[in-house]
């Protein structure tokens, strides 16, 4: 589609900063439309090698638990690591020819072309894609009602939210309808929908998994990781998800091979763990989790490990770091950027950045609350800023990321609750915005400090609080993901396991 020059009133809008008289708009109109040229050129030179989708079956989701966005049976090589393994694909993640809607009416509708490194690494490592598992609205709430079209519910108690924004998979994984699930984490939502329905979430060190072929919220917080029923399955999905794929700037130029599955059978004995104080006795937090994840603990020392106390001032104000960077960093790229942004040098997706646009555009009033949030906040901090206060909060990451390295060079892990209570009742349809937001966001504290220092945090389940699922995470040194690992499989093996919920059947809606 060739670009129209603008008409003088829209090149008058678009100089109105820049002091140009009528007489000089003028004379700048004629250059303005002959340097459409190159983009008529660039999209014409783009479909010639531009792929189409592949015809893969699919049906719409149809789930008790509303866990389904579409199922599907999408296979690659029949022998490999993950031979015949069963795994869910969070919706924001692209299969090609299946439907990808990332939990939002301005997405729905498009189907990628392309497959995400994840994906095709998953396929050639012989797991069977059996669909793609809701997520919330653009992915920007921890708990599980913003989705569309209708909320996901916990498998302990379907009156409860499962957690977000990967809810879907953590549900799936959880009911045993899948045996492995793949989500996204950029405030904790690999981790936050593990802790509320009982799974094994990894969020992997920034960079080790490539976020090629994902629907993006903000380049330096995105990761992808498992979500499991077991600590070995966390450890075979990274096995074959980890590694550079050279299409996305996230990673580092190098990174060295791990058998993280073989990791799991060194002893943990005499490996130090550290308690975070400050993970502790937030002012949401549940007594019982807190003494849960206490117990937990007591389970690593009886186990052999070395366990001490450490205070981390900087975790209460990471934070305030993470929530300019989410924030004015996702206004900018998630919705005014139609989630790509531009300046940087990864894959980028063409088809779905024009479909976004034009889906913000029809239906941007059915956005969640959480989202509008992000875009009103984000837009006037750019605006009265300009992007300082962004600038600030990037330099700060590395004097928070040097606060938890110190503390890691003292003990091998770090340890606190995943998230500070159980899994709350979903809300009413008309709930006030301060209950909406409080019970989409307010879980987060633990879980998102480490998007933006990136290092690997694994949540586990402790033993039940009231009947509900809690998390124990265990946070470790940048590309340390095999150690994070090795305690998590310590801590599962001296339990005994982890519990499951009972099937829960009829409840939609």
């Amino acid at each position: 589609m060739a670009v129209p020059p603008p008409e003088p009133e829209r090149l008058a809008e678009l100089g109105a900063d820049l002091g140009l008289s009528s007489a000089e708009l003028a004379e700048f109109a004629p250059a303005v439309a002959a340097s459409f040229a190159a983009s008529d050129a660039v999209e014409a030179l783009y479909r010639r090698t531009a792929p189409t989708a592949p015809v893969r079956e699919w049906q719409p989701g149809d789930h008790p638990l509303n866990a389904w966005a579409v199922t599907a049976e999408v296979s690659g090589v029949t022998d490999g690591p993950l031979a015949g393994r069963t795994v869910a694909i969070k919706d924001n993640v692209a299969v090609a020819g299946i439907p990808m809607a990332n939990g939002s009416a301005t997405v729905e509708g498009f189907v990628p072309t392309r497959d995400a490194t994840v994906v095709e690494r998953l396929l050639d490592a012989g797991a069977v894609i059996t669909g793609k598992a809701v997520c919330e609205d653009l992915c920007f709430s921890g708990a599980s009602f913003t989705s569309q079209p209708l909320p996901v519910r916990n498998p302990w108690d379907p009156t409860r939210n499962a957690g977000g924004s990967s809810s879907g998979s953590a549900v799936l994984v959880a009911t045993g309808e899948v045996d492995l699930a793949l989500g996204g984490d950029q405030g904790g939502s690999v981790r936050i929908p593990s802790s509320f329905c009982g799974t094994v979430g990894h969020k992997p060190t920034f960079g080790l998994v490539p976020y090629t072929g994902a629907f993006p919220i903000e380049q330096t917080i995105d990761h992808l990781g498992p979500i499991t029923r077991t600590v070995a399955d966390a450890a075979l999905m990274l096995d074959v998800l980890a590694g550079r794929d050279g299409r996305d700037p996230r990673q580092p130029t190098v990174i060295d091979p791990v058998d993280y599955s073989a990791a799991l059978a060194e002893p943990a004995a005499g490996l130090r763990v550290g308690i975070v104080t400050e993970g502790f006795g937030h002012a949401n937090s549940d007594p019982a989790v807190d003494a849960a994840v206490r117990a937990a603990v007591d389970v690593l020392a009886a186990a052999g490990l070395s366990v001490g106390e450490v205070s981390i001032p900087w975790h209460l104000d990471a934070m305030h770091v993470w929530n300019v960077i989410a924030t004015e960093g996702a206004a900018y790229q998630m919705v005014d950027g139609n989630a790509y942004g531009m300046n940087w040098s990864g894959l980028y997706d063409p088809e779905l950045i024009a479909h976004y646009r034009r889906g913000r555009a029809e239906r941007g009033a059915e956005l969640s609350k959480t989202v509008k949030l992000v875009a009103m906040s984000g837009r006037h901090t750019f605006a009265v800023g300009g992007g300082t206060y962004y600038a600030m909060a990037q330099n700060l990451v590395p004097e928070v990321r040097a606060a938890y390295d110190a503390a890691l060079a003292e003990y091998d892990v770090l340890v606190m609750p995943t998230l500070p209570y159980t899994a709350r009742e979903i809300p009413p349809a008309d709930a006030d915005l301060g209950t909406y937001l409080d019970t989409a966001l307010s879980m987060i504290a633990n879980t998102a400090p480490f998007d933006i220092t990136g290092h690997p945090a694994c949540s586990v389940p402790t033993e039940l609080v009231d009947g509900l699922p809690a998390g124990l995470m265990i946070i470790g040194k940048h590309f340390a993901d095999a150690t994070v690992l090795r305690v998590a499989h310590t801590y599962e093996l001296a339990r005994g396991g982890f519990p499951a919920p009972r099937q829960t059947t009829g409840v939609s809606g």
